[in-house]
């Protein structure tokens, strides 16, 4: 299969999807947009309601937009090669196309749901302005964090079954991690902040979408930089072993 094949076909099956799931559900694809709405007003009400964090509801919204498409891609990849047995069973296809198609329905869903953020900035007075074109580097890279984490997870489960629950642990533990409903510059240590910043990519992401929306500041060039590269060579290496290990994978999902 050509890559011009694989992205044609990952494409195709990832619209499909889209209309099935859509079809199914009474709002249709009114939930891609309620979704991330409840969780920030959920977060609101505990936050900033009940314990009076001091943090608006777009603040909340902005960190957990870019957290959901994290969680979503590699929660829903990490499935994605065991529940294809019966299609790994009957035909060769690369091994990863199967978390691929799981990151590009994801991804369909995420540009509706930062479209929808973008306007609420506007709302709350968040103009954009020409310092919003930097939002592209950022989405480019966590791209690459999302691909390179969901091919690790959906090997990771092909193989052991019981990775699933700790996927969700970790999902669950970044949650409150990553600075969704509090601000990373209330560490007040400059070591543990850059500790946190270097170790939990999140962190660093969803603080430099704040940076641009919310701060009208520049987020560190360099950081992103580096966490590009390292993630795009992840993602190459991935590919490597998805390729030197298909045969094997396909043994393990087919006989488990």
């Amino acid at each position: 299969m050509t890559p011009f094949q694989f992205i044609s076909l990952l494409d195709l099956k990832a619209r499909m999807s889209l209309k099935s799931e859509a079809s199914k559900l009474y709002l249709s694809y009114l939930w891609w947009v309620i979704e991330p709405l409840l969780w920030a007003l959920s977060f609101y009400f505990v936050f900033e309601i009940l314990l009076s964090f001091g943090r608006d509801l777009f603040f909340i919204l902005s960190g957990k937009v870019v957290f959901l498409w994290f969680s979503k891609a590699v929660t829903s990849g990490s499935d994605s090669i065991a529940n294809s047995r019966g299609l790994i069973n009957q035909t060769n296809m690369p091994k990863a196309f199967f978390p691929y198609h799981k990151l590009q329905v994801v991804l369909y869903k995420q540009w509706l749901v930062f479209l929808v953020l973008f306007c609420l900035a506007a709302f709350w007075g968040h103009f954009p302005d020409w310092q919003w074109f930097w939002l592209l580097p950022l989405f480019v890279v966590q791209y690459f964090l999302i691909a390179l984490c969901t091919l690790i997870a959906a090997l990771a489960v092909s193989y052991v079954g019981d990775m699933r629950i700790l996927i969700n642990m970790a999902m669950m533990s970044l949650m409150f991690m990553s600075g969704i409903f509090w601000d990373i510059s209330q560490i007040e240590d400059p070591a543990r902040r850059d500790m946190l910043l270097t170790f939990n990519p999140l962190a660093y992401l969803i603080d430099a979408y704040r940076a641009i929306i919310i701060r009208n500041e520049l987020y560190d060039l360099g950081h992103l930089a580096v966490l590009g590269v390292v993630c795009l060579a992840g993602i190459v290496f991935m590919h490597w072993v998805y390729h030197v290990k298909s045969q094997d994978i396909a043994a393990r999902v087919i006989n488990a």
